[in-house]
């Protein structure tokens, strides 16, 4: 699937979806593209940004604003819902967020050996401490059933050894 970003002689601009650039030239040529919103048939590509792909190895957003900021700074994302998100909702995230920075402060990050770090200390192995790492869903639920104290993360994390 390929997105354009078209424009109509009367200057309207609108998305076109097409399996392949030869499906748009195509559909050109036989004259199916319209503008949607006054039926133009004259459809031109309209200028557009490159998408370029993130980095595997960088993080989401700029580590030294995380840093510098705290669970009280407003997210950078974009929006994801199409009507405003209420004060009340937006105050629960945000005391959400700062108390699971604080609970981080004090807590170790074990990685993917969530799951034996958190067994070990339920069966007396080693030393109860706070920990955070990575479990499947199914290393989860074996962790519950056997009576391990275990809870997600309500936002996600970039794991220390993936910040740059």
């Amino acid at each position: 699937m390929i997105v354009f970003d078209l424009q109509c002689g009367n200057g309207h601009r609108f998305e076109g979806w097409f399996g392949s650039s030869s499906d748009f030239a195509d559909q050109m040529a036989r004259s199916l593209l319209a503008c949607p919103t006054c039926d133009d048939l004259e459809i031109a590509k309209a200028p557009m940004a490159p998408a370029i792909g993130r980095k595997s190895n960088s993080a989401p957003h700029n580590v030294e604003d995380r840093r510098k900021g705290d669970a009280t700074d407003q997210p950078t994302s974009p929006d994801v819902s199409n009507q405003p998100i209420p004060a009340e909702l937006k105050e629960a995230f945000r005391k959400i967020a700062k108390a699971q920075t604080q609970a981080l402060k004090t807590s170790s990050w074990v990685g993917d050996k969530f799951a034996d770090e958190a067994r070990s200390m339920h069966y007396g192995e080693k030393d109860e401490k706070p920990i955070h790492g990575r479990a499947s869903p199914k290393e989860a639920r074996d962790l519950m059933e056997e009576g391990v104290t275990v809870a997600p993360l309500l936002i996600p994390i970039a794991p220390p050894d993936e910040l740059n």
